[in-house]
C-alpha cells in the first residue's frame, strides 16, 4: 500500500468528529423502532428507498437542500451475522465518500472489531496499478482504543502488502530488506546469516533448500525489548516455490508467491507486538529462499543433515517448508523461550481441512489453547484446533534416516507435517504451529481478493493469557 503526506490514509480513523456525517447501525428488529422516533420526512424516505437494515444494506438521507444529513448501515440479524464478519465494512464500501461518526448499540470487542474491519477495507495493494479501497472514512468510536486499532490494521497492512507482491519483487534479499526496514522503524535488532555461512552455522537444510536459487538463502534473525516472557515467533520464508525437482503442475505453481504468507503474517504481528508496545522479549525468525530448479537442486533420496542433529529423508523436494522451519526452529528453541510460535503455508491439507477462512493450528499446551479459542472469537479472527496425534509420530520415520520430510500414502499430511515440526522445537518451549493458507480467494468486506493475514490478531490478543502479561 502506498501513502503520501498530503492524503489521509483511509487505514486510519479520520480526525475529529466536526463536520462527520452521523451513521445508525441498525439491526433488523431495531429499524421500526428507530424509524418511529424520526421526523416524517426521515422516515418516509427510508421506507420508500427499501431500506430494510439487512446486512450490508447502506442509505444516505439527504438534508431539506439535498446535501448527506445522516446515513444507515445495516447490521441484519443473528443467522446472517453468524455467516461472516466485519460487517460494517461491507456498508461502509456502500456509502458515498466522506467522514462518517458511527452510533450503534455494539461496545467493548464487538465495536472493536467493526472499527477494524472498516479500516481494513480501505486496504489495496496498488504497488503495480492504480487501486483503492472504500473511499468512506471513519470517526474513531467513543469506547475504541483507536491507536490499537490502526497499529492491528497497519500490520496486517504489512501481511498483505508482503504476500500480494510477487517474487520478482519479493525475493529473499526484498524479504530481508522489508525486515530490516521493519526491525529499522521499532529499534529492534537484526542479524541476517546468507549462503555459505549458513553451512558454516549449522543451518544445513535452509541452505540444501535455497541453494538452487540465484538469490542465495539465509536466516533472518531480529530482537525487539528486554523485559518479559520470551516469545519466539518462526515464519516460512519461502518466497516462491516450484516444487523443486519434483515439480509443480502450471496450476498448482500460479499462486506460490504467497508460500512465505508465514513470514509475512508474523511480520505483521510482530508490527502490531513492538507498535503497541507489548511487554515480552520477542524474537523473529524467518528463513528466506526460493525453492527453484538447478544443476544444484537438492534431490528425491537425498538425506539431509539438519542443526538439530535429526537426519532427514527427502522425499519430495515440494516438502521443502518443513526443512527450513526445522533448523530455524531448533535455533529458537535454543534459546529457551516461554513461548514459540511458527506459522506457514505449509500443506494442502489444512486447507483440504478447514478452508481458506479458518486457520488450523497444533497445541498441547491448554493454557495456550484456552486463551488462543476465547481471544479468536472476540477479535473474529477464527482459528481451528487440530491434533498432536502421537499414533502417527511412526510415518514420519523412514528407517534411512531419523525422519521423513513427506510420508507416502496421502494421509493426515497437516498433522504428519505439525509432528515433524514439533521434532524441532524440542521440549525446551511451548510450541504452537499454525499451518495456514494466506490467501483470500474471494472478496469479502474488509478482506479483498489477495493476500491475507491469519491467525495474528487472535494471537496478540491471547498473549496475556498465554503468557500471564
Amino acid at each position: 500500500m502506498s501513502s503520501t503526506d498530503t492524503k489521509p490514509s483511509p487505514m486510519k480513523f479520520a480526525d475529529g468528529a466536526d463536520g462527520a456525517i452521523p451513521l445508525r447501525l441498525l439491526a433488523k428488529d431495531a429499524l421500526e423502532g428507530w424509524l418511529e422516533e424520526q421526523p416524517e420526512r426521515v422516515a418516509s424516505w427510508v421506507r420508500a428507498s427499501g431500506f430494510e437494515a439487512k446486512l450490508g444494506q447502506a442509505l444516505v438521507i439527504p438534508g431539506e437542500d439535498g446535501a448527506p444529513e445522516a446515513a444507515l448501515a445495516g447490521f441484519g440479524d443473528d443467522k446472517t451475522r453468524a455467516r461472516g464478519r466485519f460487517h460494517l465494512a461491507g456498508a461502509a464500501a456502500k456509502l458515498p465518500e466522506g467522514v462518517y461518526a458511527l452510533s450503534s448499540d455494539l461496545e467493548g470487542s464487538a465495536l472493536e472489531v467493526e472499527a477494524l474491519g472498516w479500516l481494513l477495507a480501505g486496504y489495496a495493494f496498488d504497488r503495480y496499478a492504480k487501486a483503492s479501497g472504500i473511499k468512506a472514512r471513519l470517526v474513531a468510536p467513543e469506547g475504541v482504543d483507536a491507536a490499537k486499532i490502526e497499529a492491528i490494521a497497519k500490520g496486517e497492512a504489512l501481511t498483505r502488502d508482503l504476500i500480494n507482491t510477487p517474487a520478482s519483487d519479493m525475493g529473499p534479499v526484498a524479504l530481508e530488506a522489508a525486515c530490516v526496514d521493519l526491525a529499522g522503524r521499532f529499534g529492534a535488532e537484526i542479524s541476517v546469516i546468507r549462503g555459505e555461512a549458513l553451512l558454516e552455522e549449522n543451518f544445513p537444510m535452509i541452505h540444501a533448500v535455497g541453494r538452487a536459487s540465484v538469490q542465495v538463502p539465509r536466516l533472518i534473525d531480529m530482537s525487539w525489548g528486554d523485559k518479559g516472557p520470551k516469545l519466539t515467533l518462526v515464519g516460512k520464508g519461502v518466497c516462491f516455490d516450484t516444487g523443486g525437482l519434483n515439480l509443480k503442475p502450471g496450476a498448482s505453481m500460479g499462486l506460490m508467491k504467497k508460500d512465505m504468507g508465514g513470514a509475512a503474517t508474523v511480520m505483521g504481528l510482530a508490527h502490531m507486538i513492538m507498535a503497541l508496545g507489548v511487554p515480552v522479549q520477542l524474537r523473529v525468525l524467518i528463513p528466506a529462499v526460493e525453492n527453484a530448479v538447478s544443476g544444484d537442486a537438492f534431490r528425491p533420496g537425498d538425506i539431509m543433515a539438519s542443526r538439530k542433529g535429526l537426519s532427514v529423508e527427502i522425499n519430495n523436494t515440494d516438502a521443502e517448508g518443513r526443512l527450513v522451519l526445522g533448523d530455524a526452529l531448533a535455533l529458537g528453541a535454543e534459546d529457551g523461550p516461554d513461548l514459540m510460535i511458527s506459522m506457514a503455508t505449509l500443506t494442502g491439507a489444512a486447507r483440504v481441512a478447514v478452508g481458506p477462512d479458518l486457520s488450523p493450528y497444533y497445541s498441547d499446551d491448554t493454557g495456550v489453547v484456552a486463551a488462543l479459542e476465547g481471544a479468536a472469537i472476540r477479535v473474529a479472527d477464527p482459528v481451528w484446533r487440530m491434533p498432536f496425534w502421537n499414533p502417527y509420530e511412526a510415518m514420519i520415520e523412514p528407517g534411512i534416516a531419523d525422519l521423513d520430510n513427506a510420508p507416502k500414502g496421502g494421509f493426515a499430511g497437516s498433522i504428519t507435517a505439525a509432528l515433524f515440526l514439533r521434532r524441532f522445537a524440542g521440549d525446551k518451549a511451548r510450541y504452537t504451529h499454525f499451518d495456514i493458507y494466506g490467501w483470500n480467494p474471494t472478496a469479502k468486506p474488509g478482506r479483498p481478493k489477495g493476500g491475507v493475514g491469519m491467525g495474528a490478531r487472535a494471537v496478540l490478543e491471547a498473549l496475556p493469557g498465554m503468557l500471564d502479561l
